[in-house]
């Protein structure tokens, strides 16, 4: 059996911010391969996250950043289930990430449910005749369209964009390792993004 080293196990910790007994679990699970642990909390923070979706969001904070030289500006509302929870510094700096990554990545919105129905058959609309031009056929068309719309979302939708700090995950997934690690149902509500000499936000 591997051994797992207490180093590996505060490498693991330090990564994920899950507890030393679950980093050590996680650890002898994937036999002191790192990433594979990291995989596999990350996989049970996802069904604890879901666990929780469905509970009332009725505190949270108001974060605002603004970009080094005052150029773009954000305001965004993230949510969670106590006063307790929102005062906490993993909470505030999960808000602070959020923030800075609206201004360095200019969602446009935060998840699939708010893109308008007219914006979702236009993009289709111009993916497939695209990938009709290209000569081709209807059917592989078809898995063209649907993965040129996942790259669409990827763009716009702020829980679905690569995380600047660490492309290799989400902001959906930031915030769900979050909801692991604090125990509450987080959500983002909503943002704005202000440009210098924009005349609204963005």
């Amino acid at each position: 059996m591997t051994t797992i080293t207490a180093d590996l196990v505060k490498t693991l910790r330090e990564k994920t911010g899950v507890g030393m007994m679950e980093c050590k679990k996680a650890l002898q699970e994937a036999e002191g391969d790192l990433a594979a642990a990291e995989k596999i909390l990350r996989k049970r923070g996802m069904a604890t996250a879901a666990s929780k979706a469905g509970r009332a969001t009725g505190e949270g904070s108001i974060v605002s950043y603004v970009h080094t030289g005052g150029k773009i500006g954000v305001l965004v509302e993230v949510n969670c289930e106590t006063d307790f929870a929102a005062r906490n510094e993993d909470f505030q700096t999960l808000a602070r990430d959020i923030a800075m990554h609206i201004a360095a990545a200019a969602p446009r919105f935060v998840s699939r449910d708010q893109v308008s129905q007219q914006m979702l058959d236009d993009e289709r609309e111009i993916a497939r005749d695209q990938a009709i031009k290209s000569g081709k056929p209807a059917n592989v068309a078809e898995k063209i369209v649907e993965g040129k719309m996942d790259k669409f979302y990827a763009e716009v939708c702020l829980l679905e964009q690569p995380f600047v700090k660490d492309p290799a995950k989400s902001v959906g997934q930031l915030v769900t390792e979050a909801v692991t690690r604090i125990g509450e149902n987080i959500q983002v509500s909503r943002f704005v993004r202000y440009v210098l000499g924009d005349g609204a936000g963005a």
